[in-house]
């Protein structure tokens, strides 16, 4: 198959992803919150830290936020296109930013606190969708639809935020600005040709932080049967890994030979 069959069926299979996104959005029923979502099992105190293990295991988003920011404006190793240069610097603010508002939240996790840890995840998601519109379609598209993405991530958050709090809690943006990119950016690395080469590093980006949910799924038997660490808390792990991965294979790489 040709690069341009496989781009058309590329736009084929996106418009029908967005279309059935909408369908749900728009048949389903406002989700509130469920407040068990905030009993993580394990609330271990630790140097007079509560939740201690899920507070801090997020210094690793910290770090590999702090050291591509540094990669980005005090070196000239990473291999970027010059031209989104903000999208790149927000991908790892946001990191950098999850590490204090997720540790943030799991001091204290309710709703209040909850805030400040999906905001920097939404500007992550949002980045790291626009930069592979760039890498991969159109460094034009990618430049153009990175702002109204990052403003649809924020203002999924703060919608959730309002509606919580007028007590009609409504989940379904926030899930559709979380779901919409992850199911249609393995279509665009299958079906468009990449800039750069190393495109690995996005596929395991993504199975680490599908294999990461699933150790959230199981947080409390991860913790019963290893004893010591819980499954939220590798969740933790693993995701900043996989950014770790990213950051690694963006000073690896080199222009792709047309």
């Amino acid at each position: 198959m040709n690069e341009s069959s496989k781009r058309n069926i590329g736009y084929v299979l996106i418009a029908l992803i967005t279309l059935f996104s909408l369908f749900l959005f728009l048949s389903n029923k406002p989700v509130s919150q469920e407040l068990n979502y905030h009993n993580f099992k394990d609330f271990r105190v630790v140097f007079n830290i509560p939740n201690f293990y899920n507070v801090v295991s997020n210094i690793f988003f910290f770090l590999v936020g702090v050291v591509g920011l540094y990669k980005i404006f005090c070196t000239e190793k990473f291999h970027l296109i010059k031209e989104v240069k903000a999208v790149y610097v927000m991908l790892f603010f946001g990191a950098a930013m999850i590490g204090l508002g997720s540790g943030y939240y799991h001091l204290s996790p309710d709703n209040e606190t909850l805030v400040w840890d999906r905001l920097p995840m939404s500007i992550v998601f949002m980045a790291l969708f626009s930069i592979i519109i760039v890498e991969f379609v159109s460094i034009r598209t990618g430049k153009w639809l990175f702002f109204p993405l990052l403003i649809a991530g924020i203002s999924s958050v703060i919608y959730w935020y309002l509606t919580e709090k007028q007590g009609i809690g409504d989940l379904r943006f926030y899930v559709l600005v979380q779901f919409y990119p992850f199911v249609v950016i393995p279509v665009l690395l299958l079906c468009f040709r990449p800039l750069y080469t190393h495109v690995y590093a996005y596929w395991i980006l993504f199975s680490l932080y599908g294999v990461s949910k699933i150790f959230e799924y199981y947080d409390g038997t991860v913790l019963e049967y290893s004893g010591f660490i819980s499954g939220h808390t590798i969740k933790h792990i693993l995701s900043a890994l996989a950014l770790g991965v990213l950051m690694v294979s963006y000073e690896k790489r080199q222009i792709k030979k047309r």
